[in-house]
């Protein structure tokens, strides 16, 4: 008795369909827990963050979610002088990484700032030379270009520093 061979998994069959794909258990990845107050300092993104906002806090008292998405390498300062001068239509665009992945950035970035005690701050972004607003998102979402726009200041007289936001606790 001949008995035929076996396609291996993903090779087509003579039929024209493939052979189902099977997968085990540890192959599958999780799903991504929502980033929470309880949660977010073990997020992959939270040392980058830390580390882009530690270097713009070195600079200044203002920590702007654009300057962090430079500091961290997802936006380039050409594109964002691009998106400026109007060349670029909204700055998700140019953004390295998917929204997804952006929004998590944003959430955490947005609790690392409380964790410091810096200020939120809104800021109405306008392009250079005109009147015109400048736009974060595809969709114009309100709530979303809230979230771009927020910049969080140190509300201290003296310049940033780590001991000072340790000496209160």
């Amino acid at each position: 008795m001949m008995t035929r061979p076996t396609n291996p998994p993903g090779r087509p069959r003579r039929g024209g369909g493939t052979a189902p794909q099977t997968r085990d258990a540890s192959s599958t990845m999780p799903p991504p827990r929502a980033v929470t107050v309880t949660n977010y300092r073990a997020d992959p993104l939270y040392s980058r963050i830390v580390r882009a906002t530690d270097a713009i806090l070195k600079m200044g008292k203002v920590v702007r979610p654009i300057d962090v998405l430079v500091g961290m390498g997802l936006l380039t300062p050409a594109q964002l002088a691009d998106w400026y001068a109007g060349r670029t239509p909204y700055l998700e665009r140019v953004i390295a990484g998917n929204l997804k992945r952006l929004s998590r950035l944003l959430r955490i970035l947005r609790f690392h700032a409380h964790e410091l005690k810096l200020m939120p701050s809104f800021t109405a972004y306008r392009r250079h030379g005109s009147r015109a607003a400048l736009r974060f998102t595809k969709t114009g979402d309100a709530n979303l270009e809230k979230v771009y726009a927020t910049h969080f200041i140190w509300p201290g007289k003296q310049p940033f520093h780590e001991r000072a936001e340790n000496d209160s606790t």
